[in-house]
């Protein structure tokens, strides 16, 4: 595995910033963000200056019951290749649920959950990760993931369940220290105990992230300074293990050019410290191959499913909490998800907030309610417009047809704007303004 060094995530509201940021040797890009045929000119001109861009995949959904769907993975396949990347990850998070193995409507998370450590669970990811490993060009590495609630029933801790999908498949590991401060805030576990029984071997990088706490469970916002405790499980992880790669992730509010190179001073400071101090640390090593083995029955991956639905289902449909679940910790996590769609809903579709103002939140809250994304956000976004204008929505008449006009532009399969019926028409006006 090739030494990465220190990095940030590349996003566009900061590419000009990253350009400009000295000491950076790599960027992670999220893989579902960027066109093959499009490249933005920043990752172009990072790309010829020689530095490493890795595409990051968010939808794969690599620990749900299915198997990945061959054209998601032919998606990631092509960008590692278009960005020369020398390895693509994922994470271990299942993000969506239903369909045939439950007999359900297929149901979209819009978010990444946790998967049981269960041995069902451990056999679908081993088989799902195996499938992915042949279809990609380059070596997977896969994160772990930050928690708000917990499965009943399980029978593995992290670290076990991750060094045994290591052990079968021969996966990188992507490690990510504030999603361990994650799950020690809201799940007891304690990350020292994680590092101590991680396959510290196969990681191929870490990630380092902010977030906040609130009425005692912690949030992995990516969109707040990098505290304390997370520095020191980055400062312990660099004692055991020399990291190929250790890069910052900031998704938003994102802070001036200075700070944010703080941050990325602080993130080499905290494994400096780690490797001046080194218990013995040796460098990531190729982890084992992963034989062949016999595929997962299909009972496996309906009881999986099933219990992946129902989940689901309580989090964004609002049926009935499953039985041995946190009642609580089940509502701020589905409190959280229909923030985050209300947000990423905005920013894929600008228009709405605009023309609805300071009403845009609450009526997409209401909306979401007991209403669950099945295609994406801007298809959601397209609902979400249909909804209201279905209830006479909104009251004022005036951005009652803005936003009958932006449905109308957007829902037919060619714009509006692209039909030769249209276009003709405008430019005909156009010719008699001229006159």
């Amino acid at each position: 595995m090739e030494r990465l060094g220190t990095g940030i995530g590349w996003r566009p509201e900061i590419a000009d910033v990253v350009e400009r940021m000295p000491g950076i040797d790599w960027v992670e890009a999220v893989a579902e963000n960027v066109c093959p045929g499009h490249l933005p000119e920043s990752l172009t001109r990072l790309r010829e200056r020689g530095v490493t861009v890795v595409p990051h995949g968010v939808s794969l959904g690599l620990g749900g019951a299915e198997r990945p769907d061959p054209e998601r993975l032919a998606a990631l396949a092509e960008r590692a290749e278009v960005l020369g990347s020398p390895l693509v990850t994922e994470h271990i998070a299942f993000v969506r649920a239903g369909g045939p193995l439950s007999a359900s409507p297929r149901l979209e998370a819009g978010h990444l959950l946790p998967v049981p450590r269960t041995r069902d669970a451990l056999d679908v990811l081993c088989e799902n990760v195996r499938i992915a490993q042949d279809a990609l060009p380059v070596p997977l590495a896969v994160e772990n993931i930050a928690a708000l609630l917990s499965w009943p029933g399980e029978e593995m801790t992290e670290a076990q369940f991750l060094y045994e999908l290591v052990e079968r498949t021969g996966v990188r590991l992507l490690i990510d220290v504030a999603n361990l401060h994650t799950n020690h805030v809201n799940r007891g576990e304690d990350p020292a105990e994680a590092l101590a029984g991680l396959p510290v071997e196969a990681i191929a990088y870490v990630h380092v992230a902010g977030g906040f706490e609130r009425d005692g469970v912690w949030h992995d916002s990516h969109a707040h300074p990098v505290p304390r405790p997370v520095l020191d499980i980055l400062t312990d992880l660099a004692s055991r293990v020399a990291p190929p790669g250790v890069l910052l992730e900031r998704d938003e509010n994102f802070p001036g050019g200075d700070e944010l190179a703080g941050e990325v001073e602080a993130v080499r400071a905290a494994v400096e410290k780690g490797r001046a101090s080194a218990r013995g640390a040796v460098p990531a090593a190729p982890p084992p191959a992963g034989g062949a083995q016999a595929g997962v029955p299909d009972a496996v991956r309906q009881r999986l499913a099933l219990g992946q639905t129902a989940l689901l289902s309580a989090l964004v449909a609002g049926t009935p909490v499953p039985e041995g679940f946190d009642r609580v910790r089940l509502g701020v996590q589905a409190r959280a998800l229909a923030a985050k769609r209300a947000d990423v809903v905005a920013k894929v579709a600008p228009e709405l907030p605009v023309i609805l103002g300071s009403a845009y939140r609450p009526a997409f809250l209401a909306y979401a309610e007991g209403r669950p994304m099945t295609g994406g956000y801007r298809r959601d976004a397209l609902d979400f417009a249909g909804h209201l204008l279905r209830d006479g929505l909104p009251r004022d008449a005036g951005s009652r047809r803005e936003l009958r006009d932006w449905w109308r532009e957007r829902s037919g399969p060619v714009p509006r704007s692209r039909r030769p019926a249209v276009r003709l028409a405008r430019a005909t006006r156009r010719v008699l303004l001229r006159r």
